[in-house]
């Protein structure tokens, strides 16, 4: 755009502004970026910006679209590629070969976001458009989505804002199940953490998973062909409003509680309904220019709307666009140009096609599936071009409104953020001599993050495909049977346990990674992929990003030092997203809250395990030395009021050889159940998989802590039964054993099939012990010389944890 033609627009005045009157204009337009960025952008324009271009930047290099404080960090630090890598970070969802059956290579699709703010100030609307916008993403690389996860962290329940936490919590999981359910995708998981630190920013990740065959996966760029043959840009669903406008600049700023009301104008509209047509639709579409031998761009409109999908389809292929913004379906008249090319209106696609079939494909969205009858205002319209020079220009009602490099635009700016070390001031935290262990396991199993979930995911439809083998519950990870016909099996699992960086961010980055790779093993799958959610406070505080750089590199570490089965090569980290300014107005900042999925492959589902004990006489294995590091435990917090000192370390070597003993043992068919330790310990760990037994059965445990100790017996590669081993024991050392959450696995094993088992764990060089025995009279009882025997019935266990979350959350 030259001088003369920029003044023909309304601009923004920036070059000849002062600070005072620069920040006043930006403050009076909704520009949220800050006076050096403003003067940066006038720089690289040679003018003024025009208000639409400003919005542009304002969107584009905000926190959320830019990463600007993080993706060099992230490039440091994550590893991405391994071998079957398809497509990794910078497509809309990463794509990771799965399985070939026939000559035909099938991918899984993933992506993972955060709508963390929507759902502070609207919880249901922000709740379910974050389920829309994971879904999309998904299916904008071909895929079909098999299912969605939704990690989620709340306040306390019983705290200081009690009410609006649990309107909250009421309004996000009717948000997910509504629009989930509606829209026919299984809901495969996730988790969910109560804590103070999230009263006034809770956190709602989501993840969705799709199938694809190797051969139909889409870019998210335009195709290289159309730098020598035309191709038009087709909009398509819902007409353009409002919603959702500033979306994007509202993540990436710290949340005034003043002004959640302006906010919620920020957070878009869902309509499931119109999502599954809109889907059907263009599954057909890519289906018939597939088979055309047509190469098609596909990209859905999230963070920044038609202004972020159409810049990124363009530059992504070092091509630029035209848009014509008068062409753009409205919901209502009037629309500013700035709002429709930025609004975040939900249920939008953008498809990049040779202008030679762009006519057919807009007959078959709006005649053959009338899409205007669907929803009014609703249409596919040709809307734009892709032009060779790398420009982005958008005109409305005959005046260019933009007109600016496509790499300016969406490579936005990068800051090197400055890094502090917390002082982190841990109070001392004793455990008293006389504890009464019994009523600190009631305890632990009672307390809102460690007891069942059920009044959560009950709402959640985990069937609504008809190929789902193993059910949220019923294991540490939900499995499906995605292609028809076939035995392969997908497992996924999403976990982040954010006590732990109140004491090291470092940790529990690195335990993300751990826990989500056992819990996809516990069900018998070999780890393949990763992705992450990172959610902190503001990242311009030094500790704040301090503590963000930290997590990351655990996990990076921990994806590495672990690595995927028999392989040298780490689990790559194939997508995911960075959610900045988790933080009020008041300066109340989140728990530093990475959160890690991981999906892994079943060769065969009829070789899976789940986590309900079977049968009574069978043998009790732990697999993972326990190493006693109670701190940031849920014993620590719930029975000794405070987190403590030296959180579980992440030890990979150990983690890499528990993974591929128990995956062998799986598949092998030694295994009756299989529960990985984690939160709330092995103890915990032994309470859940008698909850999960048959209510047909009556089964009990009783194990020994003599055999738990190093000197019991047990060890790497003996396989030497400590079980029955009576050690003296105090109160305290009971406790390190029992509630430590250091990484490890219980295992129902057959008792023919023992010492099998042992050798694969000796072989495999995974530390274990046979602790233990089910019987036939229900409860627990821990054999426990010195302090006496400790018992807890079935009946205690029961009324503990299935009651605990569900009365603070009625």
């Amino acid at each position: 755009m030259t001088r003369t033609t920029a003044r023909a627009a309304r601009t923004v005045a920036i070059e000849e502004a002062g600070d005072d009157v620069l920040r006043l204009t930006l403050d009076a337009a909704g520009l949220s970026f800050t006076l050096d960025e403003a003067r940066r952008i006038a720089e690289l324009l040679g003018r003024d910006p025009t208000v639409v271009e400003a919005h542009i930047f304002n969107t584009m290099w905000s926190e959320h679209c830019s990463y600007k404080s993080s993706r060099e960090v992230l490039k440091k630090y994550l590893p991405t590629e391994a071998s079957n890598v398809v497509l990794g970070p910078g497509e809309d969802a990463g794509v990771v070969r799965f399985c070939e059956i026939d000559g035909t290579s099938y991918c899984i699709a993933l992506a993972h976001e955060s709508h963390n703010h929507p759902s502070q100030v609207v919880p249901n609307e922000g709740a379910a458009t974050g389920i829309g916008g994971i879904v999309r993403d998904v299916y904008c690389m071909g895929a079909d989505v098999i299912g969605v996860l939704d990690p989620l962290r709340f306040g306390d329940p019983v705290g200081r804002h009690a009410e609006r936490t649990r309107e909250i919590i009421h309004g996000v999981v009717e948000g997910i199940w509504q629009y989930g359910n509606a829209l026919g995708v299984p809901n495969l998981g996730g988790d969910v953490y109560f804590d103070e630190s999230f009263d006034d920013n809770c956190l709602v990740n989501v993840v969705a998973v799709g199938l694809v065959e190797e051969g139909d996966v889409v870019r998210s760029r335009a195709p290289a062909e159309a730098a020598s043959v035309p191709y038009d840009l087709v909009l398509v669903g819902k007409p353009t409003d409002p919603s959702g406008f500033g979306g994007a600049t509202f993540a990436s700023r710290i949340l005034d509680e003043e002004k959640a009301f302006d906010d919620k104008y920020a957070v878009q509209v869902p309509d499931p309904f119109l999502k599954r047509m809109l889907t059907v639709a263009t599954q057909e579409v890519l289906k018939l220019l597939k088979a055309r031998g047509v190469a098609v761009g596909y990209k859905d409109l999230g963070a920044g709307g038609i202004a972020c999908v159409t810049s990124e389809l363009g530059a992504a292929a070092g091509l630029g666009v035209r848009v014509d913004l008068s062409k753009v379906p409205v919901a209502v008249g009037g629309l500013l140009p700035e709002v429709i090319a930025c609004s975040e209106t939900q249920e939008r696609y953008c498809l990049v096609v040779p202008r030679d079939v762009s006519a057919e494909v807009v007959r078959i969205f709006n005649e053959k599936f009338e899409l205007p009858e669907l929803c009014h205002g609703a249409a596919a319209v040709v809307v734009g071009e892709v032009i060779p020079e790398p420009r982005f220009i958008l005109e409305h009602e005959g005046t260019v409104v933009c007109d600016a490099s496509t790499e300016q635009i969406t490579a936005g700016v990068c800051y090197e953020r400055a890094q502090r070390r917390h002082e982190r001031d841990v109070p001392e935290v004793g455990i008293p001599g006389d504890i009464d262990v019994a009523d600190a396991v009631l305890r632990v199993l009672a307390s809102p993050n460690i007891a069942s979930r059920e009044h959560i995911y009950r709402h959640y439809d985990s069937e609504v495909k008809g190929n789902t083998v193993v059910r949220p519950g019923e294991a540490d990870a939900c499995v499906v049977a995605p292609i028809p016909g076939e035995r392969v099996g997908m497992a996924i699992a999403a976990d982040g346990n954010p006590f732990l960086a109140a004491l090291s961010p470092y940790e529990a980055g690195a335990a993300a990674v751990a826990e989500a790779v056992r819990n996809v093993a516990a069900v018998g799958a070999v780890p393949i992929a990763l992705t992450d959610c990172l959610n902190f406070g503001n990242p311009e505080i030094a500790e704040v990003f301090q503590d963000f750089v930290d997590a990351v590199r655990g996990i990076g570490d921990a994806a590495r030092g672990i690595g995927m089965k028999d392989s040298d090569e780490p689990i790559p980290v194939i997508s995911g997203n960075v959610s900045f300014y988790n933080q009020s107005s008041a300066g109340n900042a989140v728990l530093p809250s990475p959160i890690v999925c991981a999906v892994g492959r079943v060769s065969d589902i009829a070789h899976h395990a789940t986590l309900g004990m079977k049968s009574t006489g069978s043998s009790l294995l732990l697999v993972g030395e326990r190493h006693g590091e109670l701190g940031a435990s849920a014993f620590m917090r719930t029975v000794a009021g405070g987190v403590g000192a030296g959180p579980p370390h992440v030890r990979a070597d150990e983690e890499r050889a528990m993974m591929a003993a128990v995956t062998d043992l799986i598949e092998a068919g030694l295994v009756r159940a299989c529960h990985d330790i984690s939160d709330g310990g092995m103890v915990v760990a032994l309470a859940e998989m008698l909850l999960g037994s048959s209510p047909d059965t009556e089964i009990g445990a009783d194990i020994g802590l003599g055999a738990v100790l190093p000197e019991g017996g047990a060890g790497v590669g003996g396989g030497v039964s400590g079980e029955g081993r009576r050690v003296a024991v105090d109160a305290l050392a009971a406790c390190e054993l029992l509630f430590c959450e250091n990484g490890g696995y219980l295992l129902e094993v057959d008792p023919a099939d023992v010492e099998r088992a042992i050798a694969v764990l000796a072989k495999r060089g995974a530390w274990h012990a046979r602790i233990g025995r089910t019987t036939a009279t229900s409860g627990l009882v821990v054999r426990a010389d010195g302090i006496g025997d400790i018992v807890v019935s079935e009946g205690e266990m029961s009324g503990a944890w299935l009651n605990g979350a569900t009365e603070v959350m009625l």
